[in-house]
């Protein structure tokens, strides 16, 4: 016992260690807000494929050589999301085919360009593509590699999501529940359903680097399908979301500095644990009535 807090004292004497707590903490705080409309409103398939179109606009800034990819990345995931809300409710393309089309393509292209990007003169590869692909898919398998920069970066964009939801709470809350009244009632859901998508698309872009894009969509699902097996009411269930988030967030990255594993696999393990645990929990509240 003594070993391991030794341990959890030596890697929090580095900076690098305190700045992935903080983006850790940001990310699930920002994932939580915003993953209970998702799964009520059944938007679930825009995080999943966003996620996969952040990967090939990642891999897009590599090949063009673009030392800050946020330049390609943000506004192709943003764009995305639009594309995805719109044809969504396209009568021809139903909301499952347009999100296998785009994520689907974007995966594609974007292992191709690597592939590409990493040939020698030979025509060979260089390099090891398969453990960068898979790092950037599932995230690293170290925690060592953030920046102040990317810290800042961070902890604006948290701003600008959480303020956003607070300010627009009430208009996200009508659109949620029942988007025919909130239309009757004056409320432009088309805008805010836009964005949301938006804000949902910002917060896969910051957290890419750190979980990896395809463990996105879980950070913002688990927390909220765990909250709603226990609570019921919009904002209880929205503050559990967000307690799940920060607890499983914060575990997570002990966790997998003591076990050395991927620190976006790690907290998404904890998120499917305390998923069970309170399916369990609301078994027994069942039982008990």
């Amino acid at each position: 016992m003594s070993d391991t807090f030794l341990k959890l004292h030596d890697a929090f004497q580095l900076p690098v260690v305190r700045y992935a707590l903080i983006v850790g903490l940001l990310i699930a705080l920002c994932s939580s807000l915003l993953g209970v409309t998702l799964v009520m409103k059944r938007f679930s398939f825009i995080g999943d494929g966003l996620s996969h179109v952040a990967f090939g606009a990642m891999a897009v800034a590599t090949v063009m050589g673009i030392t800050n990819n946020m330049l390609i990345i943000m506004p192709v995931t943003i764009i995305s999301a639009v594309l995805l809300l719109r044809t969504g409710n396209n009568t021809k393309i139903k909301g499952d085919a347009a999100v296998a089309m785009i994520s689907v393509g974007a995966l594609a292209l974007g292992y191709m360009l690597m592939n590409i990007a990493a040939r020698n003169g030979n025509g060979r590869t260089s390099g090891n593509v398969t453990a960068d692909v898979c790092s950037t898919l599932f995230g690293s398998t170290a925690i060592l590699t953030l920046k102040p920069a990317d810290v800042w970066i961070c902890i604006v964009m948290s701003i600008v999501v959480v303020s956003v939801f607070l300010v627009f709470y009430n208009k996200i809350f009508a659109v949620t529940f029942d988007e025919s009244f909130a239309k009757a009632t004056g409320i432009r859901s088309d805008m805010y359903n836009l964005l949301i998508a938006v804000v949902i698309a910002v917060i896969i872009v910051i957290a890419m680097n750190f979980v990896g894009s395809l463990l996105i969509s879980a950070l913002i699902i688990f927390p909220a399908l765990s909250a709603m097996r226990v609570f019921k009411s919009f904002r209880s269930v929205i503050i559990c979301s967000v307690v799940i988030s920060l607890i499983c967030a914060f575990f997570g990255i002990i966790i997998s500095i003591l076990a050395e594993t991927p620190v976006g696999s790690t907290i998404v393990s904890a998120d499917i644990t305390v998923f069970f645990i309170f399916c369990i929990i609301s078994a027994v509240l069942k039982r008990g009535k």
